[in-house]
């Protein structure tokens, strides 16, 4: 595979940060430094960039770090202007020479980390995977708003003086949410402890049912965002609204994973080669896209693979103290059998 010195003349390697992006311009063929600046993270400063990039004849390409966070707007911007940018990953500190840190060292390693590569990475892009991006993290959040506020509520319950546990005992947590939202503290005339305790779970109900529905809301949208995008995702066994929009968000567009093997890895769920010798083993995936792996383990096996590998199948009376730990078998039935496709979807939802 060509590198990509090979195929440009020029490489833009540029810095991102909330307020300003530094840029160096480096010759590809001999990694020289042609020009420095430093612009304003807006689109007046985007525009100063590309018209620095064409002051420098030749075919060109943008090495950036953080195009999915500081650098999101600069992304959007060249991929309106048809720039091929490549993403790289935030350096590791040993990779700076004798520690060295600043804005243009780290615009010119960019660019130099670009031309050294040979399988480039593209951004995200996509108004959709964006959408369903936020949708998703709103909707984490709020999930995991309630569920604190579920514990909370629970602890509160068994801490409570004995005429507010009494309302509560031998209900689910289903039936305390609702008997709790139906409390009128006002309407009390025990002392301040029993009161404050009404008042709080009272509260602490209502605020679970409020990001409930506001996760159920959230839900609803991503479901329709991704039935006009890919509606054949949720035609997949196992595949829920939550689940495709995480596979999606990750994939994003069309070539950005080269094969199914780069999927999985991105998906943490190609078992790692650990042997030595004649043992020949694997270990666990413990990087890639953690969200993505959750939505890979979290669609259930068919039920015919689960019964059918040897590996699967336990003694009902085995104990934790006689399974092999750190099994990656496991986890590699679970790997994504291939990309999403390409092709268009030929009806509408």
């Amino acid at each position: 595979m060509s590198m990509l010195a090979e195929l440009v003349e020029v490489v833009i390697g540029v810095d991102t940060h909330s307020q300003t992006h530094t840029a160096a311009v480096v010759d590809a063929r001999t990694g020289a430094v042609l020009a420095r600046t430093t612009v304003a993270a807006d689109p007046d400063g985007y525009a100063e960039l590309v018209a620095l990039a064409e002051q420098h004849s030749g075919l060109r390409a943008w090495a950036m770090e953080g195009t999915g966070g500081y650098g999101a707007g600069l992304a959007r911007h060249l991929g309106d202007a048809e720039e091929l940018v490549v993403e790289l990953d935030r350096p590791k500190r040993p990779a700076r020479r004798a520690g060295a840190k600043s804005d243009p060292i780290d615009a010119e390693r960019a660019a130099r980390d670009a031309l050294a590569r040979t399988r480039l990475a593209q951004p995200k892009t996509g108004p959709e995977r964006a959408a369903l991006q936020m949708l998703l993290t709103a909707r984490r959040a709020a999930v995991e708003a309630a569920t604190a506020a579920q514990r909370q509520l629970l602890a509160m319950i068994i801490t409570s003086p004995e005429p507010v546990r009494a309302r509560f005992r031998g209900q689910t947590t289903r039936a305390m949410i609702t008997t709790a939202v139906k409390l009128r503290p006002g309407a009390s005339n025990g002392d301040i402890e029993t009161v404050t305790a009404l008042t709080v779970l009272h509260d602490l109900a209502r605020r679970i049912r409020f990001l409930e529905t506001e996760a159920l809301d959230h839900e609803k949208s991503i479901r329709t965002i991704v039935r006009s995008w890919r509606p054949d995702l949720l035609e997949l066994t196992g595949v829920g609204p939550i689940i495709a929009a995480t596979v999606l968000t990750a994939w994003s567009h069309p070539g950005r994973c080269r094969n199914d093997a780069a999927f999985a890895m991105l998906a943490g769920t190609a078992p790692i080669p650990a042997s030595s010798g004649k043992t020949v083993r694997y270990r666990l995936n413990r990087s890639g896209d953690r969200q993505l792996n959750r939505a890979a383990h979290r669609r259930p096996l068919p039920a015919a693979t689960r019964r059918a590998h040897p590996r699967l199948r336990r003694p009902p009376a085995s104990t934790r103290q006689d399974r092999p730990r750190d099994q990656a078998l496991p986890q590699a039935l679970r790997g994504p059998r291939a990309l999403p496709t390409t092709r268009k979807p030929t009806h509408n939802p």
